[in-house]
């Protein structure tokens, strides 16, 4: 079989039986998967889970160009050969599969804790320290040493409301050469968590994976669930969701770039947005009852209903806070001094984002055209014609830039979606799951692409699931958009990021 024929097809929020994906030898599997990512293919997750005689491989592929998705099996031992010299965007998922399983990649160039937890199989750790359990930050970090070098540790305790992260800036003066992160404090083990499932616990579990990203990584989950348990969503439903999704990327963008400018000391948009953002919030809290989307995406539709008169009060409601929106967003970008610390500021090349694998507003912002809602749209996305905001900038500006560009798109969307609700129910009942089987749901969240990958056993209960939250990806970005920058200008293009620290723990 040609490699680029062995990656088995799934629809995004589809299933396929486990039997239908063939079990390739080590050598083949690798063939094809990097045969893939040389046609263009990029790797949407890769994971582990115990197999018959040991563990398990499983790729999932994103063929952009093609709109479609694959997947890839194999069986690993103890140790397997690290794919991620040749293919870096690997690195992050072969580290985690080394924390969870014990085995080790071989030749892995940077091979350290991801989130420093024991082994699931073994209790012990893959980095020779026996029963001692790894500690974040108690670790060898790469050092640049000569003349005038120093070294600069933030975290993980900082200023204000914010989660815990350690930053190890090496420097020379105030060039920042390097930068290390390391992560992991807030691990709650959630993709263990969710095992055996669906639990009653199992909704709210997903919905905090990433607080600010509740009603993105409920909605993966509950595709997931219908396309093991065969439920079809109802369009109302569907616009309902969507409306939601698009209000919790309304209210994270604005606040973004109001965060941006009180980091640039432009305070008139730094207030302006602080109060539109809890506008977007408010106006969630209409749809379910919560500001963040809790409880509304449930498998089948959403829980709760609005009314044609609901809807058109927050259809009313919410047109005042659009031209407010359009106008923060005018003052900010039209204002030179503004511009001045954005543009040049926090670069990340396109090669590299490409190479790491960003997503979301970190990838569009620097060429890579990806976005879920355009290249796999599920439920009332099939309708909604998203064209991805790029730009190549791939600087602070950039970044900030796509937000605008996202705003609009989002604005007129929910609109559009109070607009027109079609007529009927909201939900319909979701059967057992399918056994022994796999499903994937992807869907475009506000800070990029989530992942969701869930395999069932005999009895239809999730025997192994699988999270990829774009801020897995995009840690990486913001270390490649401090090499060469001032160190000061650090929490400007760590806000430009803006990503999760409990999205990359789990």
């Amino acid at each position: 079989m040609s490699p680029l024929h062995a990656a088995i097809p799934v629809a995004n929020g589809g299933a396929l039986p486990l039997a239908d994906l063939p079990l390739l030898g080590r050598g083949h599997f690798t063939g094809a998967l990097l045969a893939e990512v040389a046609e263009g293919a990029r790797v949407a997750a890769l994971f582990a889970t115990p197999g018959g005689r040991d563990l398990e491989l499983y790729a999932v592929l994103a063929r952009d160009g093609r709109g479609d998705l694959a997947v890839l099996r194999t069986e690993i031992a103890e140790g397997f050969p690290a794919l991620a010299a040749r293919c870096p965007e690997l690195q992050l998922f072969e580290r985690e599969i080394a924390e969870q399983y014990g085995c080790t990649p071989g030749g892995h160039p940077w091979f350290k804790p991801v989130r420093f937890h024991r082994s699931w199989r073994t209790g012990r750790d893959a980095w020779g320290r026996g029963a001692a359990r790894p500690r974040p930050a108690v670790q060898e970090f790469y050092r640049v040493t000569g003349d005038e070098v120093h070294e600069v540790a933030v975290g993980p305790v900082h200023a204000g409301v914010i989660e815990p992260g350690h930053f190890r800036f090496q420097c020379h003066g105030e060039q920042v050469m390097h930068l290390e992160i390391a992560l992991g404090y807030q691990h709650r083990d959630v993709e263990r968590l969710l095992l055996g499932g669906p639990h009653p616990a199992t909704p709210h579990q997903v919905e905090t994976v990433a607080g600010d990203t509740s009603v993105g990584h409920a909605s993966a989950w509950a595709h997931l669930c219908e396309a093991l348990g065969g439920a079809e969503v109802p369009p109302r439903g569907a616009v309902l969701r969507l409306a939601a999704l698009e209000l919790e990327r309304l209210a994270n963008h604005v606040g973004d770039i109001g965060a941006l400018a009180n980091d640039v000391g432009f305070l008139p948009v730094a207030a302006f947005c602080g109060r539109l953002r809890g506008d977007y919030l408010n106006a969630t809290a209409v749809l379910c009852g919560n500001r963040f989307g809790r409880g509304l995406i449930r498998p089948g539709g959403v829980s709760a209903d609005l009314a044609d008169e609901q809807a058109a009060a927050l259809r009313e409601r919410l047109a005042p806070v659009a031209r407010d929106t359009r106008g923060a967003l005018e003052l900010f970008f039209d204002t030179p001094s503004v511009l001045a610390r954005l543009e040049g500021t926090g670069h990340v090349a396109a090669a590299d984002a490409a190479a790491v694998g960003l997503v979301g507003v970190a990838g569009r912002a620097c060429g890579l055209k990806r976005d879920a809602r355009a290249h796999y749209p599920l439920g009332a996305y099939r309708a909604a014609g998203v064209e991805p905001a790029v730009k190549w900038g791939g600087d602070v500006y950039a970044r900030a830039a796509v937000r605008r560009e996202e705003v609009a798109v989002s604005l007129a969307l929910v609109d559009q979606a109070l607009a027109g609700l079609p007529p009927g129910p909201v939900r319909t009942a979701s059967g057992a799951l399918r056994p022994h089987a796999l499903a994937v749901a992807l869907v475009e969240g506000w800070r990029g692409e989530i992942v969701h990958v869930a395999l069932t056993d005999a009895a239809g209960r999730f025997a192994r699931y699988k999270i990829v939250d774009p801020s897995f990806r995009n840690w990486t970005g913001l270390a490649l958009a401090l090499r060469g920058e001032q160190i000061s200008d650090f929490p400007l293009c760590n806000k430009s990021f803006n990503l999760s620290y409990c999205g990359f723990d789990l």
